[in-house]
């Protein structure tokens, strides 16, 4: 069996969402949780609550989902955190 790979959402305690890609959920949760690393998005938003993570067997297609989901309005995370999906694709249309 192959790796998995993870993209994820966290919610930060400003309201803002962090979206990320790791090999090993579990560790890099406790990565963001213990992280004071000065350059690091998650450092200053704590604490931090895992909303919404997809698995993948592709590293290429975990990282393209990544990017895609960082591109996203903040209304448009917000319905594929709820799993409403209607509303993730009325809100592609009417931007596109």
């Amino acid at each position: 069996m192959g790796k998995t790979y993870w993209v994820y959402i966290l919610k930060c305690a400003d309201d803002s969402f962090y979206t990320g890609v790791s090999n090993h959920l579990d560790r890099r949760m406790n990565e963001h949780s213990e992280s004071n690393f000065l350059n690091e998005y998650t450092r200053t938003r704590k604490p931090l609550t895992l909303v919404y993570y997809e698995e993948f067997r592709d590293i290429k297609e975990a990282i393209a989902r990544e990017k895609q989901i960082k591109t996203w309005r903040r209304a448009k995370k917000q319905a594929l955190i709820e799993g409403k999906f209607k509303k993730l694709h009325l809100l592609s249309k009417r931007y596109s």
